[in-house]
């Protein structure tokens, strides 16, 4: 049962947090300042989940295939490749870096 109530609890956590971002006064949204706050927490949010995702195994921080995958991620990026050739190129390269080690 206490699992129970720490999902109706997160749940009111969530609805009271949406609420308090649907208070904020407009004339507070509308500064600059804000606006590009705004428009970088989903990316710095995004870095940080992949950067955790990549080199942590546990509570270790460790470098391994998942990183070459990572690189090759971002070198596909840069040259402007579909996403789907991001995706599939990062898992290969980790699949082959994995079975050369």
């Amino acid at each position: 049962m206490n699992l129970w109530w720490a999902i109706l609890l997160a749940g009111a956590g969530c609805w009271c947090l949406k609420l308090a971002g649907l208070s904020v006064p407009s004339r507070v949204l509308d500064r600059p300042l804000v606006q590009r706050v705004a428009d970088l927490i989903p990316i710095a949010l995004l870095a940080a989940l992949v950067a955790v995702q990549v080199f942590t195994t546990g509570h270790r921080l460790v470098v391994d295939a998942r990183a070459a995958g990572l690189a090759f991620a971002v070198l596909a990026l840069v040259l402007r490749a579909p996403f789907l050739v991001v995706v599939f190129g990062a898992a290969l390269t980790a699949a082959l870096v994995r079975l050369a080690a």
